[in-house]
């Protein structure tokens, strides 16, 4: 039985439609065209697809990557990490030095 079902929906994804635009005022037909729910799904996923891939290009390969967290760049991760390791040594001298005035 699930044999026959996947049949009859794909034979349902080939069958033909027609979309008519046409002009509200005078009726004409402006342009006509022929579709299957196989090339609607087929067309949207090729948009879908391209529209991803430019939107990873464009935060790719132009400065709009340094506005994602995390994303910096690699002269700046040095200085972070020796920024974190001035303060980490820092708190260590602060907290040995309140040790040393509480004895």
């Amino acid at each position: 039985m699930p044999a026959a079902d996947n049949k009859r929906n794909f034979e349902r994804l080939k069958h033909k439609y027609r979309l008519v635009i046409m002009n509200d005022d005078t009726y004409e037909e402006v342009t006509a065209f022929r579709l299957s729910r196989m090339s609607v799904y087929v067309a949207m996923s090729t948009i879908f697809v391209l529209l991803v891939a430019v939107t990873v290009a464009t935060v790719v390969f132009t400065p709009l990557r340094y506005y994602i967290p995390g994303y910096g760049d690699l002269k700046q991760r040095k200085e972070f990490m020796q920024l974190k390791i001035k303060t980490d040594s820092l708190q260590k001298a602060v907290i040995a030095r309140d040790q040393y005035r509480i004895i």
